[in-house]
């Protein structure tokens, strides 16, 4: 399906980042991995999805909330494969506190990692795709893009932020073979969200399978996480010709969430 293509996932070495690029891979596109954690753990993973899938796979450890790394990845990608094909804007971090008492060094934290990042990486990436006048870029955005809850202050204005980028590009790139586009899922089991649960398990003294319930799906009609591997499948439609007209969207994977 994507035999010759080359993506870029960042924040793909675990959670949703990682189920994105194994089917990026599976699908036939070369990958650039990105992303925290282990030396020995990240090589791990590329040289087993390398050898999975018969695809290059490669790792590059920058920093995304840098514009320099962020240029930087994006060339070592184009240097390694010929181009950036696929950009997959996933990376993000959470913090949960009100407004009023919200650090400020958290609060430009999510910015960077969450907006700021995606708009580095799609100002890199797009020069290479107006050359061979084709490319996908889709950003992982969350329901949260889309509706607000509380105590989430930076998570939801860098998402919303992501989804109103997503749009802007779009438009800028609409009479080329270029589609920008940005999935916005509900709750999905990740690490990220397993720390919340223990989180909240200890400070409202609930058993977990209530906290799930009661607490982190209690806006999700479903009561089920959306799974990984259905996020990747979206992906993989966005990333295909028959999705060529789908551009500037901002899809909902949700369980019901924001059909309220």
């Amino acid at each position: 399906m994507l035999k010759n293509k080359s993506a870029l996932v960042t924040g793909s070495t675990s959670g949703i980042g990682l189920g994105i690029a194994r089917a990026l891979a599976r699908a036939g596109a070369h990958v650039m991995l990105n992303g925290f954690g282990e030396a020995a753990v990240i090589e791990q993973l590329r040289a087993g999805l390398a050898a999975e899938t018969g695809v290059r796979v490669l790792y590059h450890a920058a920093d995304v909330s840098r514009a320099a790394e962020v240029a930087a990845l994006v060339a070592a990608t184009e240097t390694a494969f010929g181009a950036v094909d696929i950009l997959v804007n996933n990376a993000g971090i959470q913090f949960v506190s009100p407004v009023d008492e919200f650090p400020e060094e958290r609060w430009h934290a999510v910015q960077d990692i969450v907006l700021n990042s995606s708009f580095y990486a799609i100002k890199a990436a797009l020069p290479g795709m107006k050359r061979r006048n084709w490319g996908r870029i889709v950003n992982l955005v969350s329901a949260h893009g889309l509706v607000a809850s509380p105590f989430k202050s930076a998570y939801v204005a860098a998402k919303h932020g992501q989804a109103g980028l997503t749009k802007t590009v779009a438009l800028e790139v609409a009479e080329t073979g270029i589609t920008c586009n940005a999935i916005c899922p509900g709750y999905v089991l990740t690490p990220l969200v397993e720390n919340q649960i223990e989180g909240q398990a200890r400070s409202h003294q609930l058993p977990r399978d209530r906290v799930i319930r009661e607490v982190i799906l209690a806006s999700q009609p479903s009561k089920r996480f959306v799974e990984i591997d259905d996020i990747a499948a979206l992906v993989l439609f966005l990333c295909g010709e028959t999705a060529k007209s789908i551009t500037g969207a901002a899809i909902p994977i949700d369980g019901g969430w924001t059909a309220r």
